[in-house]
């Protein structure tokens, strides 16, 4: 579960897909079907997300993007840190870190799925 969170929050916070977004393209604010909101800051190479449930949760998420590796960090909606490294070569991406509940991951994408 944690991987595919992971790669949700990989391909949410650059493009926030399904989402409602007003704002500029360095600062949106964003609602999903769910009644979820995020606010997205984009500077650089840089993006921060700041996630707010329906239910009253937050969490947030730093990402940054250097060559072909997006190095990733950030707090879970129970307060504890994770971070993460997603490293593109080709068709490939390869994703390890350690989760919010202190859990080492690693996994593999490519255009047939995930591992």
């Amino acid at each position: 579960m944690k991987k595919m969170l992971i790669g949700a929050l990989l391909i949410v916070a650059p493009h926030l897909a399904f989402a409602q977004c007003f704002g500029s393209a360095g600062f949106q604010t964003c609602t999903d079907n769910s009644g979820n909101t995020y606010n997205v800051q984009r500077f650089g190479n840089t993006t921060n997300v700041q996630g707010y449930s329906a239910s009253g949760s937050s969490w947030n998420q730093t990402s940054q993007k250097i060559g072909n590796t997006v190095y990733q960090n950030g707090t879970s909606a129970d307060g504890n840190s994770w971070n993460g490294t997603s490293q593109t070569i080709g068709n490939t991406t390869y994703h390890n870190g350690m989760d919010s509940k202190g859990n080492p991951y690693n996994y593999t994408c490519n255009q047939y799925g995930c591992n």
